[in-house]
């Protein structure tokens, strides 16, 4: 990906974060003539995966391509993309200065918050590091590369019996790890009526051989057999400081998946001039919904200052009238 050190001292957009929420709102700002600058910290949440799955046309690309073409696209239409991490936003008498944590400071009119989330894991040893690999969290991004195999979900709450259905529907070998987690009789019964076996106790470290997953360690000395790992992360949208930098607060998941920042459709959120898109306002979004909340927060982007700058001509006649 073809990025640069340098930023103009004014836009009349920032982006932060350049996933795919964030590049295509900067692609639709850029298409619409605006000055746009994506500045991204370099931290996809998918970096890990072989590929992206099931994203029409692009099923199976590696992330890391993805990106790069989508840097490109950016870059075609007189964007700005640079690495570098946001430390501090203030609001001025214009809009926005944005200041970088190398001390490089810019300043935008708009901003489109897109820094993604966090996935955070239960406390397993081992757990961590096959993220991405045989440790996966969606069925309709990996569950067709772990058809077949033995599968065993982590229960991290209550939303776990609804995956383990989905999980079941790619294998016949499934077994749900309850981990403490009450789930009423009536799943259960279902659960095992399509075949998936449940285990009771605390898993407590990831059994590896010649570096593939061979089983989850229970705490009790047990070793429950499995090839893939499932789990339920906790996903936090990324950004706290800058949310509180800009009078913004996350809003707890009803389901108790995670934390995310609240918008209207259109991706504005509470804070006047500042949109947000992607994983940080849906925490189920995949990379094709994430990219269309982008190219949506980037449109309103670009009609709120067409507005904006039809009232200030507006007035400007009338003065010089």
């Amino acid at each position: 990906m073809t990025k640069t050190d340098e930023l103009s001292t004014d836009y009349d957009a920032v982006v932060i974060g350049g996933g795919a929420a964030g590049l295509s709102g900067a692609l639709i700002l850029g298409r619409s003539r605006r000055s746009v600058a994506v500045i991204d910290a370099g931290a996809p949440r998918n970096a890990p995966a072989d590929g992206i799955h099931g994203l029409l046309g692009y099923d199976g690309m590696p992330p890391i391509e993805y990106l790069r073409r989508g840097t490109a696209d950016v870059l075609r239409y007189g964007g700005t993309v640079t690495s570098g991490e946001v430390a501090e936003i203030t609001r001025n008498d214009t809009g926005f200065a944005i200041t970088l944590a190398d001390g490089r400071v810019t300043r935008a009119r708009r901003i489109l918050l897109a820094t993604g989330l966090v996935d955070e894991l239960p406390d397993v040893e081992g757990l961590a590091e096959r993220w991405g690999r045989d440790l996966v969290h969606c069925p309709y991004c990996h569950g067709w590369e772990a058809r077949d195999q033995a599968i065993a979900v982590l229960a991290t709450g209550p939303m776990a019996f609804h995956t383990t259905l989905l999980w079941r529907q790619l294998s016949d070998r499934v077994v749900l790890l309850r981990n403490g987690i009450d789930f009423p009789a009536e799943q259960l019964a279902q659960l095992a009526a399509r075949g998936v076996r449940i285990t009771e106790g605390r898993p407590q470290s990831v059994a590896i051989t010649d570096d593939a997953v061979t089983g989850v360690a229970m705490a009790d000395g047990r070793v429950v057999p499995c090839e893939v790992i499932a789990v339920g992360t906790h996903m936090v949208a990324r950004g706290g400081e800058i949310f509180s930098s800009l009078g913004l607060t996350l809003t707890e998941h009803p389901s108790g998946m995670g934390v995310y920042l609240a918008t209207d459709p259109a991706g504005r959120t509470d804070a006047p001039g500042v949109w947000a898109a992607g994983n940080i306002t849906d925490l189920s979004a995949q990379v094709g919904a994430a990219a269309a909340a982008g190219a949506m927060a980037g449109a309103q982007i670009n009609a709120d200052l067409a507005m904006e700058e039809a009232a200030e001509a507006v007035g400007t006649q009338a003065k010089a009238g």
